[in-house]
């Protein structure tokens, strides 16, 4: 239920020294955590909202942009093309990366352990630290592979790419029906 969070997080602090990496990977999950039990405690009235998911796959959507744009930037400084080096990803642009595809993405995984628990608060409060705890070492794993092998950020592009059009796709469909039905 975390993968596509844990590719986030992967890809945003991969370009970041080692040293800093749990740190931000630690406050990023944190932000995300935050955000998770924001969610959960409104889960119920967030169903009732048209057109988040739409919101939600265009603010992922600009996420993608933004990764297509450090991958092109980080190719063209390894290549020697365009001129300079692309800046340095800060610990601060990694964090906001992280934070913002979370609040686009966490909502899905909200709503489904919601969904399982039902009136199960116990159940719900697991489900969400076990998520979390699993996007943590993923994202750590994730980030390791990418310094290694750049190519396999363009992988987790291509994933964030297709869940950003699968989260408009559906929420368009979501918002044609309450239109025709109003």
């Amino acid at each position: 239920m975390s993968g596509d969070n844990a590719i986030i997080i992967g890809m945003a602090v991969a370009g970041l020294p080692a040293e800093h990496r749990t740190r931000i990977i630690f406050w990023g999950v944190a932000g995300a955590t935050v955000l998770r039990l924001a969610f959960a405690g409104i889960a119920t009235e967030l169903l009732q909202i048209i057109g988040l998911t739409l919101a939600g796959g265009l603010l992922l959507l600009w996420v993608a942009w933004r990764m297509y744009r450090e991958l092109r930037s980080k190719k063209h400084s390894v290549t020697g093309e365009g001129g300079g080096h692309a800046a340095p990803k800060t610990p601060r642009q990694a964090m906001i990366q992280i934070i913002v595809a979370d609040i686009s993405m966490s909502l899905d995984n909200v709503l489904a352990v919601a969904g399982a628990a039902r009136d199960h608060k116990v159940v719900l409060w697991i489900g969400l630290g076990l998520s979390v705890v699993l996007m943590a070492v993923a994202s750590n794993l994730i980030a390791r592979i990418l310094d290694r092998h750049r190519w396999v950020a363009w992988i987790g592009f291509l994933i964030v790419l297709y869940v950003a059009a699968d989260m408009i796709w559906e929420g368009s469909h979501e918002v044609v029906g309450a239109a025709r039905k109003a």
